[in-house]
């Protein structure tokens, strides 16, 4: 029984909607080729990200069901001229990749977490192979305006896959202080092969399938160091 419970639950993770269809995701992703950079200028101001006031939050749902949680980013720079964001990158700690559902026991969350990271022997290419790839990353290629909100592109790479995302976020430098919050935005995992359970990958799922749409908010924070 508790075997069975298991399974359910891993194939509740990385989808989200629930009841909307993929067209309705909230800032849906739309991710292009990698691109090049953005770079600073020689008079720019550099910022350190503080990885203790750092995270990325995620979200997945199936009908009948939801997981949540969080990944920790391990390090990072942005450099910013006359209070404007010019380049940086963050580095994501594959590892820390936690699940914060309630109502899980202690064993369910642990056994979610190893096999989302890769650990369990035999599944270690199911999700994110952490142990061959312990780190993402997401490297800015520029900022911009649409419809009054301030866009940041950038390539995100997952595994061996580099793609072109952009989506919306909120830049505030305050003295010393930088802060980049994003709205809540939804990609498709297929786009960065984390296949598992997707529909659109595999024939014959019924209704054992991982919709491919996963859901993220990053919130990072960082101190002036020159």
């Amino acid at each position: 029984m508790k075997k069975s419970v298991f399974h359910i639950a891993l194939l509740l993770l990385l989808g989200t909607g629930a009841v909307a269809c993929k067209n309705e995701a909230q800032n849906r992703v739309s991710p292009d080729e990698a691109r090049e950079a953005a770079t600073a200028s020689e008079t720019s101001t550099v910022y350190e990200v503080d990885p203790e006031a750092s995270t990325i939050n995620w979200r997945g749902t199936k009908p009948g069901g939801e997981h949540v949680g969080y990944i920790n980013i391990q390090s990072g720079t942005f450099t910013a001229l006359d209070n404007e964001i010019e380049s940086g990158n963050i580095v994501i700690d594959m590892n820390s990749l936690t699940v914060t559902d309630e109502g899980i026991s202690d064993e369910d969350r642990t056994n979610l977490e190893n096999h989302l990271k890769g650990t369990v022997e035999g599944k270690e290419t199911d999700f994110f192979n952490v142990p061959k790839y312990p780190t993402a990353a997401f490297e800015i290629t520029g900022v911009s305006q649409k419809d009054g909100k301030q866009q940041l592109q950038g390539n995100l790479t997952i595994k061996e896959d580099s793609k072109n995302i952009e989506f919306p976020v909120s830049i505030r430098i305050n003295g010393d202080e930088l802060h980049i919050s994003s709205d809540t935005f939804t990609l498709d995992r297929t786009d960065w092969n984390v296949n598992y359970g997707s529909r659109s990958v595999f024939d014959n799922l019924g209704n054992n399938f991982i919709s491919d749409d996963m859901e993220l908010r990053i919130d990072v924070k960082a101190t002036r160091v020159n």
